[in-house]
């Protein structure tokens, strides 16, 4: 069984490699979806895989790469999708 989330991430979490950390961190643990930078300046990302391991990448985007801090992590469960090929960043 899988699931998906949608998560929002505020603080000063652009210019600072947030969403290629959160691209290697979901590859690591062979999740699918994708991140994106949006205009308020959060991170906005959807992540489907094993409940674990969806859960341990959300755990990572409370913490962050070396440069960013994270302020609040936001996520809601949503619908399972067709999802695959990997985890991307959207422009």
């Amino acid at each position: 069984m899988e699931k998906r989330i949608n998560a929002r991430v505020k603080g000063l979490v652009q210019g600072v490699g947030f969403r290629m950390f959160i691209v290697r961190e979901a590859s690591l643990r062979n999740l699918s979806g994708w991140t994106r930078n949006l205009p308020d300046g959060t991170v906005e990302m959807e992540a489907q895989g094993p409940p674990g391991m969806v859960g341990e990448l959300v755990k990572m985007a409370r913490v962050g790469p070396s440069r960013s801090k994270v302020t609040s992590v936001t996520v809601r469960e949503i619908a399972v999708g067709q999802e695959s090929g990997g985890f991307r960043i959207l422009s």
